[in-house]
C-alpha cells in the first residue's frame, strides 16, 4: 500500500513509575535466529497525576536487548535498569518513584476471546523512555494522543444517571501506524461544541472525513458498590474496583483533509489497507483456533504454518470499520 502522506499516530506519556511487570524472557522458538536470547516484555503503568488515580499503561511486547543493526537497545536499556532499580510508587511511594516519559503509538491488540468474538484494544505500545526531572504542570500535557482519522461514524450517546456517565459523542473510524496499517478505533468526546461539531461533519462509511483529531488517555479506577435489597435480614453488599479507560477528543483543526487526494489518502488505498488487515485477522484466527485445538489435545507445540486469507471481501460501497 502507498500513501504519500506521512500518517501522524503520537503519544506523549509522563509521570511517576506507578507499577510494573516487567520481566526479562529468553526467546525459546527454536526456529528463531534469536533462540537462547533476552527480551524485555510487560507493561509499564505510569501515573500521570499527582494523586495516582490516573495509571497509564504501555505495553512491551519483544524488545531485545540490541538493535537491528547491532547497536544497544536503549529501551531495553532503560527498561532493564527499571526492573533492577524498582523504583515505583507502589514499592517507595509518590516522592521516591522514578520520574519518566515515554514517546510511542497508538497500536491495537487483536486478539480473540474465549468466545471467538475479536477484540481489538486501543494501547500505547512500546516507544523511547526516558528520565526526566521535572514533570508538566499542566496534567493534561502529560498523556496526550494525536492521529490522523478517517472518520466513518459519529453517534451521540445520552446521559446515564445510574451509572454516572455524562452525554458524549463516539467518533469512530480508522488511523494508521508507522508501517501504514490501516487500525479502526473510537474515540469519544464531551465537549459540548466538539460533540456538535463531529455531528456537524455527517461522516458516514459512504462519504468519510480524514482530519487529525487529539486529546487525552485517560485510564482511572473507581470503587463501586452494589447494594442487594434482601427479602429479610441485611442486604447484600459488593464493593469493586472497576478500571474505566477513555481516549478523550480536545481538538481538531478547522480544515480536515482533502480525502481523496493521491497525495494525501484516497479510498483505493484504504481498501487495500482493510484488505490487508482481514488478512491479518484471519491469521490470528486461525492460529488461535489451532492453539485451542492442540491445548484440548494435550499438545500446545508451536501451530504449523499455513496461509491465511481473509473472512470477507472488503465491500466497495463504504468502509464499516
Amino acid at each position: 500500500m502507498r500513501i504519500m502522506k506521512k500518517m501522524i499516530n503520537t503519544v506523549h506519556i509522563e509521570g511517576r513509575i506507578y507499577a510494573h511487570d516487567l520481566v526479562i524472557k529468553q526467546v525459546s522458538n527454536p526456529q528463531s535466529a534469536n533462540l537462547g536470547k533476552d527480551f524485555i516484555s510487560g507493561n509499564l503503568e505510569i501515573a500521570v497525576d499527582e494523586d495516582g488515580l490516573n495509571v497509564i499503561p504501555v505495553h512491551f511486547t519483544y524488545v531485545t536487548a540490541e538493535t537491528k543493526s547491532g547497536a544497544k537497545s536503549p529501551t531495553y536499556s532503560a527498561l532493564e535498569k527499571i526492573i533492577n532499580e524498582n523504583k515505583t510508587w507502589t514499592t517507595v511511594g509518590k516522592d521516591n518513584a522514578e520520574k519518566i516519559q515515554v514517546n510511542t503509538a497508538v497500536a491495537l491488540n487483536d486478539f480473540y476471546n474465549q468466545n471467538d468474538e475479536l477484540v481489538s484494544a486501543k494501547r500505547a505500545e512500546g516507544g523511547f523512555i526516558s528520565s526526566i526531572r521535572e514533570l508538566k504542570a499542566d496534567e493534561t500535557q502529560r498523556n496526550t494522543f494525536d492521529t490522523d482519522m478517517l472518520i466513518t461514524n459519529v453517534k451521540r450517546v445520552e446521559a446515564n444517571e445510574e451509572k454516572g456517565t455524562p452525554e458524549y459523542v463516539e467518533v469512530s473510524g480508522a488511523i494508521f501506524n508507522f508501517r501504514n496499517d490501516l487500525m479502526p478505533v473510537q474515540y469519544t468526546i464531551n465537549d459540548k461544541a466538539g460533540m456538535d461539531y463531529f455531528e456537524g461533519l455527517g461522516a458516514t462509511g459512504a462519504n468519510p472525513v480524514f482530519t487529525r483529531v487529539w486529546g487525552n488517555i485517560n485510564c482511572k479506577t473507581k470503587t463501586v458498590t452494589n447494594e442487594i435489597e434482601s427479602a429479610f435480614g441485611e442486604p447484600a453488599v459488593r464493593t469493586y474496583n472497576r478500571t474505566e479507560r477513555e481516549w478523550l477528543i480536545s481538538g481538531a483543526p478547522k480544515q480536515a483533509y482533502d480525502f481523496g487526494d493521491e497525495k494525501i489518502l484516497t479510498a483505493d488505498e484504504v481498501r487495500k489497507a482493510a484488505q490487508d488487515r482481514e488478512v491479518m485477522l484471519a491469521d490470528i484466527k486461525r492460529r488461535n483456533d489451532e492453539y485451542k485445538a492442540q491445548k484440548a489435545a494435550g499438545n500446545v507445540a508451536a501451530a504449523a504454518t499455513s496461509t491465511a486469507q481473509p473472512s470477507a471481501p472488503v465491500a466497495s460501497g463504504g468502509f464499516t470499520f
